[in-house]
């Protein structure tokens, strides 16, 4: 089924003053240091994803959620405002793959999956950079991440 993203995105932003994308000079990403399967992996998705017991995600929150790596997908809720979440309320795997990511983990294509961060994107790439993006640096060193799959919705 195709998704209406691209119209949906314009509308639900028609009042703002148009996007400005980022523009990045040099590349961001640093080259593994060790095969995969002996890193440990942390996942990062932009799903909207939260526990019950955690505050549900609201319109231009910078907030994120820790989600531990043994987390059951049947419990997770979901608060985003730019995708239908009906397929992933019936399998998260769709956008969160961490049964996926679960069993590479038990046939050894990765070392050791240490858990997750969920959040949902704000319309500021100054707020991403500046206001979440140190927070999950230091949730994932704290979790002990070598690397991080990043899941964007």
């Amino acid at each position: 089924m195709p998704i209406a993203y691209i119209p949906r995105t314009q509308e639900r932003y028609a009042a703002f003053a148009p996007y400005k994308w980022a523009i990045n000079t040099e590349a961001p990403w640093t080259p593994l240091a060790k095969p995969l399967r002996d890193c440990r992996l942390a996942v990062i998705t932009s799903g909207g994803f939260y526990l019950p017991g955690q505050a549900p995600f609201v319109d231009n929150d910078i907030s994120f959620r820790t989600l531990p790596k043994d987390v059951d997908l049947s419990r997770l809720k979901i608060h985003h405002h730019g995708y239908r979440d009906a397929d992933a309320d019936r399998d998260p795997n769709c956008v969160f793959p961490m049964d996926r990511l679960r069993e590479f983990e038990a046939a050894g294509v990765i070392g050791e999956l240490v858990g997750a961060l969920s959040f949902v994107m704000v319309y500021s790439h100054r707020r991403e950079v500046q206001e979440r993006a140190p927070g999950m640096v230091a949730a994932l060193k704290a979790m002990g991440a070598e690397a991080a799959l990043c899941v964007p919705v």
